[in-house]
């Protein structure tokens, strides 16, 4: 069993409307350098006024969660940040945490996968899930209510294309004929992580197309994550899909001192007993200095702890 990989992500927001992304690149570009295995950036479309919505578990968020920025905040497209990531970055892998891929037609999204995936040399992971903010649905003129049948459609158009497939028929699309190029670096297409808790059709969805989970909500806290990934693996097994090489992440919350000092040894230490249960992935929302050498100096201080827990 290989060992678990570490992430971090890159704040692609801003509460300022128009602010220097310079420091997100010295960032990026530090973590390919001190060797941190995959940056993550985040997505939203349009923002809504509603925002407390975001503390709504039944419509996708979480208890007590809270939106970074308000209606105003700038929020960088995610893939097309990824695609400028690629270029300055030469190893770390590129995932979305979590793209909303149904606000996006989906043989554009596989023709926009793949080319990223292409340039970057098979870099791309496409994290995914259905959000929460009815606003970003009914902007795009698609229905709230039906986001998660939204989603599974645009997975299974943007596998069937990756995968060669020249024809595709469900109840709300239908071609024939058609050449998507070019490919994925994968055969199987871009790797999917799907992000959700583990009710009955999110389960559904991992199983049928993700090569990873994301886990929300409950599902996610750290004391609950093993049983979680058991039954994740138990649903793969039914489904006969081998859970190995099944990828799922968990994130370690950062811990401090009785000084206020970053703890890195604490921050990594539930690492080993995760590895065990089935984490593949971990990952820590590490605030680093905005300059490139400072914040790779602090990232590789975080690699090597991560390092030394997992052996």
């Amino acid at each position: 069993m290989a060992p678990p990989r570490l992430s971090i992500h890159l704040t692609n927001w801003h509460t300022d409307p128009a602010p220097d992304w310079g420091p997100l690149f010295a960032r990026a570009e530090a973590a390919d350098e001190a060797g941190v295995d995959r940056v993550i950036v985040s997505d939203h479309v349009i923002m809504g006024e509603h925002l407390e919505e975001y503390a709504r578990p039944e419509v996708g968020g979480q208890v007590g969660g809270r939106q970074p920025t308000g209606p105003d905040g700038a929020w960088l497209e995610p893939l097309t940040l990824l695609a400028m990531v690629a270029a300055r970055t030469t190893r770390v892998r590129l995932q979305t945490g979590v793209l909303l891929a149904a606000l996006r037609r989906p043989v554009v999204l596989a023709k926009t996968a793949a080319t990223i995936d292409a340039l970057s040399g098979g870099r791309l992971d496409l994290g995914v899930g259905v959000g929460w903010q009815r606003e970003e649905y009914e902007a795009a003129g698609l229905s709230f209510a039906e986001r998660g049948a939204l989603l599974d459609h645009t997975l299974a158009v943007c596998q069937a294309l990756w995968r060669g497939e020249t024809s595709f028929r469900d109840e709300r699309l239908s071609f024939e004929g058609v050449h998507l190029s070019p490919r994925p670096t994968h055969p199987d297409g871009v790797p999917v992580w799907v992000s959700g808790t583990l009710q009955p059709r999110a389960l559904a969805r991992i199983v049928r197309f993700g090569r990873g989970w994301v886990p929300w909500g409950p599902d996610a806290e750290l004391d609950r994550l093993p049983d979680a990934v058991a039954r994740v693996h138990d649903a793969l097994r039914e489904a006969g899909r081998d859970p190995a090489g099944f990828e799922v992440t968990a994130n370690l919350p950062v811990r401090k001192d009785a000084q206020g000092r970053l703890d890195l040894a604490a921050t990594v230490a539930p690492t080993p007993a995760l590895a065990e249960a089935g984490v593949t992935n971990c990952t820590v929302r590490l605030q680093t200095s905005p300059e490139r050498a400072a914040a790779a100096e602090e990232l590789g201080a975080l690699v090597a702890a991560f390092r030394a827990a997992v052996g």
